[in-house]
């Protein structure tokens, strides 16, 4: 099968662009041109990679998987050739894909001193529950909770150990009590978390003399945001569980009191990962150091 491969970027364009015109913007070419290389690569693998619509371009399944192909390969080449562009001073854009309960990295200070150090890069953070392949969505890096990364990833400490939290207000306590064990948690009005729409609230986790188990605590209120679950608690809604970053300051001012510690043992906590590469872009380089510094790492 002969293949031109410079007809490989006018897909991997429109892949990513999801428009023709889009693509042709970004090569610096026309639509027609990216339009006629499409159907020559399809023409020329014998299946149909793109879908066109008079409102939409889609991959066909075909499309995914050769977009899922190309996307490391791709990547490596833009990470070698930047690399040797940076000569002076990392540059270049920064896309990190960070889970919203990342509170040490989301807090402010790190990426407002990052963006200090280094005014030549610009950074784009795109916070999200969702499961995100990031070769494949064209992210530099992620930041996860250590359980949930795949092992080919690279990983570096964000945090030390963390640990789960179930806080009310003290009012919200005098008024309803103070459940002793996780299980009593199902007489309280709780106020639970789920990453989307249409997944199932988190089911609180714990631990009893080395068994682990979960409680459905059946909340009354769920939300994918945790501002608006700190907001709540300290209206006295009810009983909500998160990360202990995300509720540090309201339990050390006394405003939220933390409850059942002796069940929620510590466990790894928050890395940024990236794919093993090897040519680190500077960009990416220089936020592996800066976290690295700000934990203390040297």
């Amino acid at each position: 099968m002969a293949i031109n491969m410079n007809l490989l970027p006018m897909f991997l364009a429109v892949a990513e662009e999801h428009s023709f015109r889009a693509a042709a913007d970004r090569l610096g070419v026309t639509r027609s041109a990216v339009s006629q290389a499409v159907r020559r690569l399809e023409d020329s693998v014998g299946v149909t990679l793109v879908t066109r619509t008079t409102r939409a371009v889609r991959l066909t399944e075909a499309g995914e998987r050769l977009q899922s192909a190309l996307a490391r390969p791709m990547l490596d080449i833009g990470t070698a050739l930047e690399e040797v562009a940076s000569e002076v001073a990392p540059r270049g854009h920064l896309r990190v894909a960070v889970t919203s309960i990342a509170e040490r990295f989301l807090s402010g200070p790190l990426i407002a001193s990052f963006a200090a150090a280094y005014p030549r890069v610009t950074i784009d953070i795109t916070v999200t529950d969702a499961p995100v392949n990031i070769v494949g969505e064209g992210f530099d890096a992620g930041v996860q909770l250590g359980e949930v990364i795949e092992q080919d990833m690279i990983a570096v400490p964000v945090t030390g150990q963390q640990r789960q939290m179930a806080v009310a207000t003290p009012e919200y306590l005098a008024a309803n009590g103070t459940p002793s064990h996780p299980r009593e948690l199902i007489d309280h009005r709780c106020i639970g978390w789920r990453p989307s729409p249409h997944v199932t609230p988190y089911r609180w986790e714990f631990e009893e003399a080395g068994v682990e188990f979960d409680v459905a605590v059946g909340p009354q209120i769920t939300t994918n945001d945790l501002r608006l679950m700190i907001n709540l608690a300290l209206a006295g809604g009810g009983i909500t569980f998160a990360t202990e970053d995300t509720f540090r300051r309201e339990v050390e001012s006394g405003r939220l009191v933390s409850l059942l510690e002796e069940y929620l043992p510590p466990f790894a906590g928050f890395f940024l990962f990236f794919p093993q590469r090897r040519n680190l872009a500077p960009k990416l380089r220089a936020l592996i150091d800066h976290v690295r510094r700000e934990r203390g790492d040297g």
